[in-house]
């Protein structure tokens, strides 16, 4: 696939501009990161604001189904993502970034004219591309003294963008009355546009500068000698970091998927503002804490600090469900910092755990071959708790099921990261004292 350019002399003196001015880099890459992941969201959360009344496949709800069938389409992508993105070429990542958006939005075109529940496929197929988006766009982030701000102002569009694109089609569905199985292409339409013109800004991004590989260590697309090598050295590290992570995605899957159940039990059934209103409140929130990690300069000791970040996020949402279960908040201000507190720990490992384990261990590697092996599991554990819970008759409503969900991800992450944190305290002093990278 060739490189994608834009032949231009104004391109040619914002190259030089960026080189020359870092802080004006950091603005230019954080603003396109996030725009771009922000418009990613628009192709593939929408659908969920649906309600999908009386209808059903198997025996399961509509909806439960199509979760399911994006979530398939998601998971199988990560696991191809792990040697995919690993080995990716740079110049390549805006042209797949493009290509991947189109086989997106096309797939919900096609929903949209098959009738239900056969056009689960094509919820199957929207999950296939799009689980690949974050790493070809990280890519342009890791790697330099600032990856934290970047990668926390990308982050935060985890939030914000699926706040903003379940706005976006609750308003075409209560304001507009856009059919349900259109309603999914015609949000996509909105952000095809932003989406596109960022992508090729962010193509013209210059690489890390000799200064940032000092700091943080080269990152080359990887082969299979290289990514079996750092297997070998840190499988064992990596069990509880994955464990921990595939219980923050099912969390996280949740709270962004029914979400609209919980408002609808709620009372909010016909307030679309109520998803851009958390969204904006939290990822601003979580866009600070994140992104003054990068004030933290040694790589080792910021590499530990996360280790606590991460503990600190799942204790904030434990004790937010303590304090709402005895009436002192109300659902709106329990959900905020409850959510507020699992996406500091879920988007950590997203933005900065993997970019600091590669610099504190100075390994050969790139944040996209261990984020994906993550990622994999993760969406993985989020399929088979959709269909536990799905085939497993349990009486609840929202209030509880979102309830257990905080005390559940609090418990296992907190035993998880103390684990994890406990074998790289033992892991640094035996390899960090050699320069050579690993």
């Amino acid at each position: 696939m060739p490189e994608l350019k834009i032949s231009s002399k104004r391109i040619f003196l914002l190259q030089q501009w960026l080189e020359k001015y870092p802080w004006l880099l950091v603005v230019y890459l954080s603003i396109c990161a996030f725009v771009i992941y922000t418009c990613m969201y628009g192709f593939r959360k929408p659908y969920t604001v649906g309600i999908y009344k009386d209808i059903y496949f198997l025996g399961i709800s509509y909806k439960i189904c199509l979760v399911i069938a994006q979530v398939l389409g998601y998971m199988v992508s990560k696991f191809f993502g792990i040697k995919f993105i690993a080995g990716m070429q740079p110049r390549r990542r805006a042209l797949y970034i493009l290509l991947s958006i189109l086989i997106a939005w096309l797939s919900l075109l096609v929903f949209a004219v098959v009738p239900a529940p056969y056009n689960l496929i094509c919820l199957f197929i929207n999950g296939l591309p799009l689980g690949i988006i974050f790493g070809l766009v990280f890519g342009f982030l890791e790697g330099r003294k600032t990856t934290e701000i970047m990668g926390a102002v990308l982050a935060s569009s985890f939030i914000f963008g699926s706040g903003i694109a379940k706005f976006v089609g609750k308003l075409l569905l209560v304001n507009f009355n856009i059919a349900e199985k259109w309603m999914p292409f015609v949000a996509g339409g909105i952000f095809i546009v932003p989406l596109f013109i960022f992508v090729l800004l962010l193509s013209q991004s210059p690489q890390p500068s000799q200064m940032d590989i000092d700091n943080r260590a080269v990152r080359n697309p990887m082969n299979a000698a290289e990514r079996k090598k750092i297997l070998q050295q840190f499988g064992f590290a990596l069990i509880p970091v994955i464990i921990s992570y595939a219980v923050f995605t099912i969390a996280r899957d949740f709270c962004e998927d029914f979400a609209n159940d919980l408002w609808t039990e709620a009372g909010y059934k016909n307030i679309s503002v109520i998803f851009s209103q958390t969204s904006i409140i939290t990822s601003l929130i979580v866009l600070v804490i994140l992104g003054s990690f990068f004030l933290l300069k040694n790589n080792q000791f910021a590499f530990k600090s996360i280790h606590v970040l991460i503990g600190a996020g799942v204790l904030l949402s434990f004790f937010a469900t303590v304090v709402f279960q005895f009436g002192l908040l109300s659902i709106f201000a329990w959900m905020i910092i409850a959510t507020t507190g699992l996406y500091i720990s879920y988007l950590a490992f997203n933005c900065i755990y993997f970019e600091r384990m590669i610099a504190t261990y100075k390994l050969k590697s790139n944040v996209g071959f261990v984020m994906y092996i993550a990622d994999a599991f993760g969406y993985l554990g989020t399929v088979v708790v959709l269909l536990i819970k799905e085939f497993i008759p349990i009486k609840y409503n929202w209030v509880h099921f979102f309830s257990f969900l905080f005390y559940a991800t609090a418990v296992a992450g907190l035993i998880c990261i103390s684990i994890s944190l406990t074998i790289h305290s033992k892991l640094i002093k035996k390899l960090c004292n050699n320069s050579q990278p690993l």
